[in-house]
């Protein structure tokens, strides 16, 4: 069985924010559109490096960020945003920035699910190896 990411989970009326809530619903659809968000979101180069710098340091800011990166402050605020909808980071105020850290609970379910799934292709891989050894066999008579 797969493991299912969570979407951002909902924060108390009192510290809600439109990144951290969860407007999906949680519907079993809805947690396949959050997965897909997840998956698009850590298949960018950029992004995974953001997340390398992010868990190496204790979090950092877009200018903290893009003083390590080729890419302007501004691109580097965009794909903190895409990573804080998909709940793989947090910001929380920090003068004129936000400062980002890593959901490191969030992050270990997606580690897990990727397991996952290759887990399941390694399982299908070894079954169509047995068909065509069986086809090979059965030609060989």
């Amino acid at each position: 069985m797969t493991p299912t990411l969570d979407p951002p989970a909902a924060a108390s009326p009192a510290v809600a924010t439109p990144a951290a809530a969860d407007p999906t619903g949680g519907a079993p659809s809805d947690r396949a559109h959050w997965s897909d968000e997840l998956w698009s979101a850590i298949g960018d180069p950029t992004r995974r490096r953001m997340l390398d710098l992010l868990l190496a340091g204790d979090g950092g800011t877009a200018t903290t960020l893009s003083d390590r990166l080729p890419v302007t402050r501004q691109a580097v605020a965009k794909h903190l945003q895409v990573l804080d909808r998909t709940g793989l980071v947090h910001a929380t105020p920090s003068g004129r920035e936000r400062r980002y850290q890593v959901d490191e609970a969030q992050l270990a379910r997606a580690v897990a699910q990727l397991a996952a799934v290759g887990t399941d292709w390694d399982a299908r891989l070894r079954r169509i190896r047995r068909l065509a050894e069986d086809m090979e066999r059965a030609a060989k008579r």
